[in-house]
């Protein structure tokens, strides 16, 4: 099934925006003959081909299964949606083995503290200054002390916005410098990401910029790493060990990023991995609950994302956000709680492909000037 994520507000990055903000969440659902169901955020691409590999299985073998998953896709590949119908059932397997286990995924996983530090994340590309600063205020409220923005189309604009972010949360900090990031989505050439940063951190302190170039250029993001003093982040958007190697064989990457629909176990072993190069972890996404969980577990865990303060429709959640961190609850699973109704009855929005922050600009990358219209990317007319 898919439910929604209801923002009331546009939602994007450089590639596009959600102007009603409204934005498709798919669900996976897995029964077990025990009367347990486990829960799953992510694609349902080949559901039944991948679901062939775990069916009649004993769930709490989950480790196994998701190499039994993997397998199964050997011929056409794991990449892309794929790897994320993966790691949705994957998901849903942990929740079942936590629930059976009568315990919280992070109790289960060997966490010990339920806090996990956040920052706030407000996919904000579309809003204007005034709604800029509003939601980051909603978020200071929280205790978030460290805001990543959406940006990279223009300089100057990315420096204004990020000042207005700085700003709030410095003022609720009672002056504590605050951490910023800038997000633009592989939207850049190399040397317009060094040019762009170098340019900002004249007057800002960046902790990081995020996927400045495509996802797979360990050489540009290593080229980037050295022209700057920020770090770099990325790997939201990389699907299996065998793509982190050559982006950490080249010095590439200094924040190393999952994204939550890519499962648990795909988290716990980049975890692993990056911790064996002395490199922190930051897990993403719209609803992280299932790498908040295993983000408790690994002794690299940075900070976690946080997106909309609402669940999406239908979901209730057994966490609450206090202090600048995610709280965990002690509800067995996921904590996670659907209300099938709910989600069943909504009416969607028909699909807007062209409107979609996942539909590259045919110019990304091949920008001279920057942008006019900072309300929303720039299309091509026609």
């Amino acid at each position: 099934m898919t439910t929604v994520q209801e923002w009331g507000r546009p939602v994007g990055d450089v590639n596009g925006v959600f102007a009603d903000g409204a934005v498709p969440v798919p669900l996976v659902l897995v029964d077990t003959d025990e009367g347990i169901t486990g829960v799953g955020l992510g694609p349902h691409v080949e559901i039944e081909a991948v679901f062939a590999a775990i069916e009649g299985e004993d769930p709490r073998g989950v480790t196994a299964l998701y190499d039994r998953m993997l397998r199964q896709t050997f011929k056409a590949g794991h990449a892309g949606a794929v790897f994320g119908t993966i790691g949705a059932l994957d998901t849903a397997l942990w929740d079942i083995k936590a629930k059976a286990a009568g315990e919280p995924l992070w109790r289960l996983l060997g966490g010990r503290d339920r806090r996990v530090p956040a920052y706030a994340s407000g996919l904000d590309i579309g809003l204007s200054d005034d709604e800029l600063v509003a939601v980051y205020q909603v978020y200071a409220r929280h205790g978030l002390r460290a805001a990543k923005i959406k940006g990279g189309l223009d300089i100057e604009r990315d420096r204004h916005r990020l000042t207005l972010v700085r700003d709030v949360l410095a003022e609720a900090g009672r002056g504590a410098r605050p951490g910023l990031m800038l997000d633009v989505n592989e939207a850049w050439t190399r040397k317009q990401a060094v040019r762009h940063v170098c340019e900002l951190e004249r007057t800002l302190d960046l902790t990081w910029i995020e996927e400045p170039v495509r996802r797979w250029d360990a050489e540009g993001l290593a080229t980037v790493g050295r022209g700057i003093r920020a770090s770099v982040a990325t790997g939201e958007n990389l699907t299996g060990l065998e793509q982190f190697r050559p982006l950490l064989a080249a010095g590439a990457v200094d924040v190393v990023q999952t994204a939550a629909v890519w499962g648990v176990s795909h988290f716990l072993r980049v975890s692993v991995l990056a911790h064996a190069h002395d490199l922190p972890v930051s897990p993403i996404g719209a609803t992280p609950v299932a790498l908040l969980h295993a983000a408790t577990s690994v002794p690299n865990h940075l900070a976690s994302e946080l997106q909309d303060l609402q669940p999406p429709r239908g979901l209730s959640l057994d966490l609450r956000v206090e202090d600048g961190a995610f709280v965990l609850g002690d509800s067995p699973g996921l904590g996670v709680t659907l209300d099938e109704q709910a989600i069943t009855t909504f009416r969607r929005p028909a699909a807007r492909a062209a409107e979609s922050p996942n539909v590259r600009p045919e110019h990304a990358g091949r920008r001279l000037l920057a942008v006019a219209d900072h309300s929303a990317p720039a299309r091509s007319p026609g």
